[in-house]
């Protein structure tokens, strides 16, 4: 599955993906934040539109590249540019506190979604202008191992960044619950909280190539019970703060992954119909699918990034 969830940014505001990556001012200099949030900027921006580029090219394209003699030739999509992103990542890395192995896959994505960029925009040019009628797909074939390459190494850094800055968010994370219980007990922050970390171990147990059934059931057991301790709070614990929008995409995100894990768990088949419409755009509308799990969740963050009213 492609890594197409967004990061949360660490103050909280908007952004979509991984969970509860907000602000801890008390117990993290504002100078890691700055730093995680130049590098979550980059993987927001840009790395669902390079995953989305392969996708297109591949939609047409055979493993061994173009020959000239496809029914559609579609090209494929163009990336934002990538200077803010490596201008970002360059003042990210003198801050403080200083990790060479971020600091060092931050700048690897940097160079590989530069590099994936200027090739993008050349293949783009080549097939939007049809130059393949001109050449008989020789630049086609030749851009073919280069993307490939390029895809892959940015696939690479991308995974490598996400992991070294979700290590540090889900720190952040229970850090902040700890923080919330101590300070106003198990009421509606801490809830909102809890809810955020579990959906993202439900997220990571079904959205992987070798899925455990048990894993997977009590990752999802444990995200409803914090769905219904949610629901069941008094308004004295601040049940109230609590934004229905928030509750109901808590609760969708629930139902999905429920629907998924029973996919899984029981190896129920996609019907015809349903494989044809498992693709990037259009696999959401296939319930229990990892795409609606994966917009279901990216609306969730974008739920908890809004504030969820409390």
């Amino acid at each position: 599955m492609n890594p197409l969830r967004s990061l949360v940014l660490a103050c909280g505001a908007a952004a979509l993906l991984t969970s509860a990556f907000a602000d801890i001012a008390s117990a993290q200099p504002s100078s890691l934040t700055e730093k995680l949030n130049a590098y979550v900027g980059c993987i927001n921006r840009l790395s669902a539109r390079s995953y989305d580029s392969r996708n297109r090219y591949f939609s047409w394209v055979g493993k061994d590249g173009p020959t000239g003699r496809e029914r559609i030739i579609y090209g494929t999509y163009t990336i934002y540019d990538t200077a803010d992103c490596r201008k970002s990542v360059d003042k990210a890395n003198t801050l403080e506190p200083h990790d060479a192995t971020l600091e060092g896959a931050a700048s690897a994505y940097a160079a590989a979604v530069t590099k994936l960029e200027a090739l993008l925009k050349e293949a783009d040019d080549y097939y939007t202008q049809e130059n393949y009628k001109d050449d008989k797909m020789a630049k086609g074939k030749a851009l073919h191992p280069q993307l490939v390459a390029a895809w892959n190494a940015f696939a690479a850094a991308d995974k490598a960044l996400r992991g070294g800055v979700e290590t540090i968010n889900d720190r952040r994370a229970l850090e902040k619950l700890a923080e919330i219980e101590q300070k106003e007990g198990r009421k509606a922050r801490y809830h909102v909280e809890a809810l955020m970390i579990n959906a993202k171990r439900v997220l990571r147990a079904e959205d992987t190539e070798k899925p455990d059934v048990t894993a997977i059931a009590q990752a999802v057991n444990e995200y409803e019970a914090v769905v219904k301790a949610m629901e069941q709070l008094s308004d004295d614990d601040g049940r109230g703060k609590i934004g229905s929008m928030f509750v109901s995409n808590a609760k969708s995100f629930l139902t999905t992954g429920k629907q998924l894990m029973r996919r899984i768990r029981d190896k129920v088949p996609y019907s015809q119909g349903e494989r044809m419409m498992l693709n990037p755009s259009s696999g959401w509308m296939v319930e229990g699918s990892p795409q609606r799990l994966l917009r279901d969740y990216n609306q969730l963050v974008d739920a908890y990034n809004r504030g969820a009213n409390i």
